[in-house]
């Protein structure tokens, strides 16, 4: 990620913190409405903890994606966890284009292509250290794919300039 993307998620951030709960809320309403499958993963959640704890990562995230090398770390282990929890590599689309939507839907006019591409290229790295910790083989270095596999992708959910 480039110097100008890792600011344009910061300072999208932080207009998204005013609005946490409410974006949290948005985000597994749209988890759910994609990817009905998901909602299993949740079943025995209270939701209002769940809301905090996306909302806690997150700011993790956010606070370390300058320093991603030492974040990966984290993020391994994070995704060995939630291999526990039943998510299975096709959930992290899912998840990446629910994150996106609610990204626009919170940010409204301040939502850019450019910030769009640049937390698809963060949530890019993130599915990338969390599935390499979750299949107990490490992670490859950032950027790069295992070997035999492609680079994970979100992509394709391009941004739509709606807000509604």
């Amino acid at each position: 990620m480039t110097p100008h993307q890792i600011h344009l998620i910061k300072s999208t951030w932080s207009n998204v913190v005013p609005i946490a709960d409410t974006a949290a809320t948005l985000f597994y309403g749209r988890l759910f409405e994609i990817d009905p499958s998901t909602r299993t993963l949740f079943r025995n959640s209270d939701m209002s903890e769940q809301r905090k704890k996306l909302v806690q990562a997150l700011a993790y995230v956010v606070a370390g994606v300058d320093r991603f090398e030492t974040l990966a770390l984290t993020l391994a282990d994070l995704g060995r966890r939630h291999v526990g929890y039943g998510v299975k590599d096709e959930h992290y689309a899912s998840v990446g284009a629910a994150l996106l939507w609610t990204l626009e839907q919170g940010l409204g006019a301040t939502w850019t292509l450019e910030a769009h591409d640049a937390w698809a290229a963060a949530y890019g790295s993130i599915t990338q250290a969390m599935q390499g910790g979750g299949a107990n083989q490490g992670f490859p270095m950032i950027g790069q794919p295992r070997s035999g596999e492609r680079a994970p992708s979100i992509t394709q959910f391009q941004h739509t300039g709606e807000t509604s």
